[in-house]
């Protein structure tokens, strides 16, 4: 008979060793289910993981997207991780990348066809604002109505999808634009758009943010009492309160900072990337960052290496439908994998695994 044992304390070779090792077990698993469909599934993990980085036909192309898939990834992961790491479980970080993309593009396009130097920092922080407002619903329902901010924040998630539509075919559609639903292009207007900072690095304000965000992060979570605080609260709650830590202060504190990231992310992607609100302007990011939350261990740097891996691959996956013809589905499932075996392996650090004899009844 198997059965689990509770550890003292985690096993700190798992702990360290869980995250490559989920990496392996998903190349050999994502190599079995590629080969499932009949592709070659060395080629297929070639592909994915390593002609973005080295393969002169790619890499030119390649490189610089690296970091324009991993600046909204690491910013939207950082904020979520210090709410995961307090207990404050905030999943609807796709809904405030949303909102957050809305209201700074609507500011922006207020100010159209204005340059003014201003309109840009304006959008960024409109996009902050909508971020934290959209968060602040599970927030205060959370501490006011007990009620649970993982279903709340959900389900505001699809409220933000149909509020994208709307803006996409309604009120922020481009006048110009012959019917068709969108938005005027934020990235191809002085004042409002988001340019890449190096040429031919993909650097541009978001990313920026995000390696910022890293490491403010970082400092608060080893220098600051608010790092002590978010860390007690999530091992030993009923500690927490004995040493004063106000819980309802911390998720609302949490849930606005991981909203006001999340949205800073959706107004860099719209004024930079994606150029202009759409209909499927949201690409899953705000639920692609809970992965690299968890595959970096809630730590910053562990998270920003996690990002830049998550982001590679994105384009890899890309790569690999265009070259291979692996459906778009079999690369989503791929990407899963990875928290899958993050999670499974999570199992051992914290429990040992017993061989016990069945009593005879």
């Amino acid at each position: 008979m198997i059965a689990l044992e509770k550890r003292p304390q985690p096993a700190r070779g798992w702990v360290i060793g869980a995250p490559l090792l989920a990496v392996v077990l998903t190349m050999i698993a994502g190599g079995i289910m590629f080969a499932a469909l009949g592709k070659d599934p060395v080629g297929a993990i070639r592909i994915i993981f390593w002609d973005p980085l080295f393969s002169e036909q790619f890499s030119g192309y390649s490189r610089p997207q690296l970091l324009v898939k991993a600046g909204p990834l690491i910013l939207i992961a950082i904020g979520l991780s210090l709410g995961f790491r307090a207990g404050i479980w905030n999943i609807g970080a796709e809904g405030q990348y949303i909102v957050g993309a809305i209201c700074g593009a609507a500011f922006g396009l207020a100010f159209w066809p204005s340059t003014h130097p201003l309109i840009f920092p304006g959008m960024v922080l409109a996009g902050l604002l909508g971020g934290v407002l959209w968060a602040m619903i599970p927030a205060l329902l959370r501490v006011y109505a007990r009620t649970n901010e993982i279903l709340v924040s959900l389900l505001l998630v699809y409220v933000a999808e149909a509020m994208l539509a709307s803006a996409a075919t309604g009120w922020l559609r481009n006048p110009d634009g012959a019917g068709f639903p969108g938005s005027r292009n934020l990235a191809r207007h002085a004042g409002t758009d988001n340019p890449e900072l190096i040429a031919g690095t993909g650097m541009h304000w978001g990313v920026l943010a995000a390696f910022v965000a890293v490491i403010a992060a970082y400092v608060i979570m080893t220098r600051h009492v608010l790092g002590y605080q978010i860390r007690l609260a999530g091992q030993a709650p009923r500690a927490a309160r004995f040493g004063g830590v106000n819980a309802g202060r911390l998720v609302i504190l949490c849930m606005g900072v991981s909203g006001a990231l999340a949205g800073m992310a959706g107004l860099f992607e719209v004024s930079g990337p994606a150029g202009r609100i759409s209909i499927d302007f949201n690409v899953g990011y705000g639920f692609t960052a809970i992965i690299v939350a968890f595959l970096g261990r809630l730590n910053p740097i562990g998270i920003l290496l996690a990002g830049l891996l998550l982001a590679l691959t994105f384009i890899g996956g890309e790569l690999a439908q265009l070259m291979l013809g692996i459906p778009a589905p079999a690369i989503q499932a791929f990407q899963g994998m990875l928290l899958f075996f993050l999670l499974a392996l999570d199992v051992l650090a914290n429990y040992r695994v017993k061989l016990k004899r069945r009593v005879a009844a």
